[in-house]
């Protein structure tokens, strides 16, 4: 008897920000692996009696592999669970997907993927700012900024990302900020450009801190602090200013 996986999506950690389709499946699961940012209240909706496995990766911490994840996957299915992978903010967004998508497709498993909120989308909702703005910034681009070493990744498009008309959303770089910043200017980006740091979007301990791509590099230059965060800079709006 095979089971199925879901795979996911729990948005930037508060259950509210949750689809119907994530409640119902997250109730039903006779497993459920989670990361550390999608635990917490989220956890509480798991029917008595779930297996709950926290299998979560954090910058700096001992953390399982990802092969590790994917055979456990794989052999909760095998015993005719229904199985979710929970993930954090929307599963297709820099979650390893496709490593898990790949074992639980080779062993002959069904599957599902449920899309979710994004922490890009949750932290210029929760400062009160669009992610677009007509004719100012009309792209919008992702990106992580640290490598499998906790490193600035080699090989990323800074022209693309010094691009004064589009806004960028940077994920994990608390820690390599200060090192994007400066190859940003270099590229012509001026440091005045704004920025904002959103840690723990959603969570009671939220923290927005408003600045330019040189204030917050200064500020990340020493100890960046623990609270996941992302980085949004470009041409973001005032909200104090918006209609």
């Amino acid at each position: 008897m095979t089971g199925f996986v879901s795979f996911v999506s729990a948005g930037p950690g508060d259950p509210d920000l949750l689809t119907v389709r994530a409640v119902q499946r997250i109730g039903a699961a006779d497993a459920i692996l989670y990361d550390d940012l999608s635990s917490g209240l989220i956890l509480a909706l798991a029917r008595p009696g779930a297996d709950l496995i926290g299998v979560g990766k954090r910058a700096g911490r001992a953390s399982p592999k990802q092969d590790h994840v994917s055979r456990l996957l794989v052999e909760y299915a095998l015993t005719g669970a229904q199985v979710v992978r929970l993930k954090s903010g929307d599963s297709g967004i820099f979650g390893r997907l496709e490593e898990e998508l790949t074992a639980v497709h080779a062993a002959g498993i069904g599957c599902e993927i449920i899309p979710g909120v994004t922490s890009a989308s949750a932290a210029a909702a929760a400062a009160g700012i669009p992610l677009t703005r007509r004719l100012v910034s009309q792209r919008v681009q992702y990106i992580t900024a640290a490598d499998t070493s906790g490193q600035l990744p080699p090989g990323l498009n800074i022209a693309a990302l010094a691009d004064p008309m589009a806004t960028t959303v940077v994920f994990m770089g608390k820690r390599t900020f200060p090192a994007l910043a400066k190859a940003l200017v270099a590229h012509g980006l001026s440091p005045d450009t704004p920025a904002l740091l959103a840690e723990a979007v959603s969570q009671p301990e939220q923290t927005l801190t408003r600045g330019t791509i040189a204030s917050l590099a200064e500020r990340l230059s020493g100890e960046p602090g623990a609270l996941p965060g992302l980085i949004l800079f470009g041409p973001l709006a005032d909200p104090d200013g918006l209609p």
